[in-house]
């Protein structure tokens, strides 16, 4: 009995490794990389420096603020010694409130840039994948996989999706 049922397994494998090649053959895959899509492709960067042209006044502000209080520090610290101690007090506290506003001006503005930068980033999402589901219903794919560990040249469509974003609206 253990011969036979040997026999039939051996058998099944056989017929499985036969039927395997022919069906992957037949599979069609794709694989996009999400990375470069959201860093090549026209929508992209036409976010990015909408992006920089929104905040790029506020961060150099920032600079500004940061450069002015670097100053004023350096200054207190050249005067220090000759200050009499209420007006140092006075200037470190100064200095003190001016780091404070200074950190809360760089805590607003970051966290404003990354609400942007997160629904910039959504809009191209959702535009990409609009773009790969064309790709994968015209084509005729069995999937399109974002997330691979490798993938080979064969199976890459990024190009072909990031053509499909650049290209004019039609």
């Amino acid at each position: 009995m253990a011969t036979i049922v040997r026999i039939v397994g051996v058998a099944l494998w056989t017929l499985a490794l036969a039927v395997t090649p022919a069906v992957a053959q037949e599979l069609k895959l794709g694989y996009v990389n999400s990375e470069r899509v959201l860093r090549d492709s026209a929508p992209a960067k036409a976010a990015q420096a909408k992006l920089e042209a929104e905040f790029g006044r506020r961060e150099r502000e920032l600079n500004d603020l940061r450069n002015r209080l670097k100053s004023a520090a350096d200054r207190f610290e050249k005067d220090a010694p000759a200050l009499p101690e209420t007006e140092k007090t006075r200037r470190q506290r100064e200095l003190v409130d001016q780091e404070r506003d200074l950190q809360r001006k760089q805590r607003e503005f970051q966290e404003d840039l990354n609400q942007r930068k997160n629904e910039e980033l959504a809009a191209v999402v959702e535009r990409a994948n609009r773009v790969i589901r064309q790709i994968f219903e015209t084509e005729k794919y069995d999937a399109i996989l974002q997330e691979v560990v490798f993938a080979g040249p064969r199976v890459d469509i990024t190009d072909k999706v990031i053509r499909a974003l650049n290209a004019p609206a039609k």
